[in-house]
């Protein structure tokens, strides 16, 4: 009898490794803006983080990951009173299905987290440590390696990805299958997008096929909270970021992340943040004076 042997196709192919590394960052830890020739993938284990890249600008939230793409310039930002866990992982890979982990974070199943957590694992077999954030150490000597290190890190991590593909693919297909249209996890990346637009329920409700009753339920029932507090918070820590650059006064930073004035603005910010910017601006100076 002849065999005819099938060749395998490689739709996640990861050809090098960066770095893999679990950061404990200090609370107002930030990195300067940089890019680099490979993907890099951030996953919050615990807090959450301020990104700021081409393709995405906002928060990262615990149990989420993003991945940016190679050549992105992009910068971390950690909050004044959290100090945030997050994973990050610098590898090669020419894949385009990759490219729309770029556009917003996504929420990890506990599955997926596992896969991560495996990859981490056999990471530190190979990776030194990061002592020193800005610069990294440089790998262990091959000699010290498991047994097929190299190649277990590339698997778990393909795997990894391979999971999250059919993941997103099985969300749209269900939503899909509802015959509603509503597509959250499309609503929640289309509004972190654009929270410093005006925004308004007709709006999404227009652009995903829906109605404000059916909007605004689901999305509390997914998310725990309304559409316009959702907003508005994502706006209040972009505001929050604004003012300790301190290169923006408040009506640029009221029209920069889509409040209609800088009244509405104080508003917002006093139900959100328990003072005003001012009383924030001033407490955040009076810290790094101490």
């Amino acid at each position: 009898m002849e065999y005819q042997l099938k060749e395998f196709e490689r739709v996640i192919h990861i050809d090098r490794i960066a770095n893999i590394h679990y950061f404990e960052f200090t609370s107002e830890y930030h990195t300067l803006m940089d890019r680099h020739e490979f993907r890099e993938l951030i996953y919050v284990d615990s807090g959450y983080i301020e990104v700021k890249a081409d393709n995405y600008v906002g928060v990262v939230q615990k149990g989420e990951v993003i991945v940016h793409r190679e050549n992105e310039t992009h910068s971390i930002s950690c909050p004044l009173d959290i100090a945030p866990n997050v994973i990050i992982i610098g590898f090669s890979c020419e894949s385009p299905e990759l490219d729309r982990f770029a556009v917003a974070p996504i929420v990890l199943s506990e599955k997926l987290q596992r896969l991560l957590t495996d990859v981490i694992k056999e990471g530190r077999s190979v990776f030194l440590p990061p002592y020193d954030v800005p610069n990294l150490p440089d790998m262990k000597k091959r000699q010290d390696y498991p047994f097929g290190a190299d190649q277990m890190i590339q698997l778990k991590l393909e795997t990894f990805f391979i999971e999250l593909v059919r993941m997103c693919a099985s969300e749209t297909q269900i939503s899909q299958d509802t015959g509603e249209g509503l597509k959250m996890q499309e609503i929640h990346g289309y509004i972190r997008e654009n929270y410093r637009k005006r925004i308004h329920l007709e709006e999404l409700c227009f652009l995903y096929n829906t109605n404000k009753t059916t909007l605004c339920a689901n999305f509390k029932e997914e998310y725990g909270t309304t559409v316009l507090e959702y907003i508005n918070g994502l706006r209040i820590k972009e505001v929050k970021r604004l003012l300790r650059e301190e290169n923006y006064n408040l009506t640029q930073i009221a029209a920069m992340v889509g409040f209609s004035s800088v009244h509405y603005l104080s508003r917002i910010f006093k139900q959100y943040e328990k003072q005003s910017p001012s009383a924030y601006s001033k407490s955040i100076k009076a810290k790094l004076m101490i």
